[in-house]
């Protein structure tokens, strides 16, 4: 358990300050500015939607695709960075707004799954055999709106054929409950990893998860990460933190339940996740009320709150714990827990 962690994040998570409630209040930052902050920030990986890497890929044509997916692969070079995974970004399309791979429509089904061909594209010319699902409009506003047992099937499917288009690609479903959907369709941990099996490729199929996510469904992040680990499953995890089942705050990870971030910490040391080269990402963003000047420091803060974290797990007295557990006392497990993470 001594493993050096790789640290990632995506250039959405340095934002301008809007909210569902109201427009920007910060000014753009430029993408070169952000990878800058990557490597000040002592980050390695940069998180990609499809459309990040290549801006209107929408208007051009494969190869261009490719091309300027290569240009940015020479760029994260330049600056030492690597691309962690690239995703289709599906739900900001009009044709996305019916779920693409669920949608009643054929032709929007098959718009997304060309779509996310492209995306398969962007990842090899980035450097990357990595990709990362989030079914965002894959569900439904009004349940009779959809036969979701014909749904369940369009995800199977689709996977199939997206799975045969690229033997190179691992592919991870990164679930959520609800919002943007009232009912999004692959809601928990275990839905993920079932549709995974269900496919014909099932040992390229893993989960990605996602603090907030787990909290949104009611469940404990530390679990669905164990649940995750056990299979073999957890090939990146999503840390941040949430002030219960409201709307997804991506919150700077541990500032709203520490010891709930302290047992995702501890799950990951238990499995010596480090040593497996996969990345802890974070997707946080500023609070709101930030200034420009302070905009990375809810990624420092969370970078810096996990590793204290780490070694707060490193430097728990196990011998204590073994005691606790063969004499069934677990409340005195617990003031040690409490005592550990408050440092007395």
């Amino acid at each position: 358990m001594a493993g050096e962690y790789r640290f990632s994040f995506g250039p959405w998570n340095i934002g301008e300050g809007a909210d569902p409630f109201g427009p920007p209040v910060r000014p753009s930052v430029e993408f070169a500015a952000k990878l800058k902050a990557y490597q000040e920030l002592g980050f390695e990986g940069v998180q990609f939607h499809d459309d990040d890497a290549v801006p209107d890929m929408e208007q051009l044509s494969p190869q261009q695709i490719v091309d300027k997916a290569k240009a940015m692969k020479k760029l994260l070079d330049d600056h030492g960075l690597v691309a962690e995974f690239a995703a289709p970004r599906l739900w900001e399309d009009p044709r996305g707004v019916d779920g693409g791979f669920t949608a009643n429509d054929p032709a929007c089904r098959k718009w997304a799954i060309e779509r996310t061909k492209r995306t398969f594209d962007i990842c090899e010319a980035l450097g990357t055999d990595f990709s990362v699902f989030w079914y965002a409009r894959e569900g439904t506003y009004a349940r009779e709106s959809k036969n979701a047992i014909d749904a369940h099937k369009h995800l199977v499917d689709s996977l199939n054929e997206l799975l045969d288009y690229a033997p190179q690609i691992r592919l991870a479903i990164e679930p959520k409950p609800n919002e943007p959907m009232d009912h999004m369709y692959i809601p928990t941990i275990g839905h993920a990893l079932a549709l995974g099996a269900m496919t014909r490729h099932a040992d390229r199929m893993g989960a990605l998860i996602e603090t907030a996510h787990s909290i949104l469904a009611g469940l404990d992040p530390s679990d669905d990460m164990a649940f995750a680990l056990a299979a073999g499953k957890l090939w990146s995890v999503h840390l941040n933190d949430q002030n219960g089942m409201k709307y997804d705050q991506d919150k700077s990870f541990a500032a709203a339940n520490l010891r709930a971030a302290y047992n995702q910490v501890r799950v990951l040391e238990l499995a010596d996740y480090a040593s497996t080269g996969y990345f802890v990402g974070l997707d946080v963003k500023a609070m709101r009320t930030t200034r420009p000047e302070h905009q990375t420091k809810h990624l420092s803060n969370s970078k810096a709150f996990f590793l204290a974290l780490v070694e707060k797990v490193r430097t728990w007295d196990t011998k204590f714990e073994a005691e606790c557990i063969a004499n069934r006392d677990y409340e005195e497990l617990e003031r040690g827990v409490m005592m550990h993470l408050m440092g007395v």
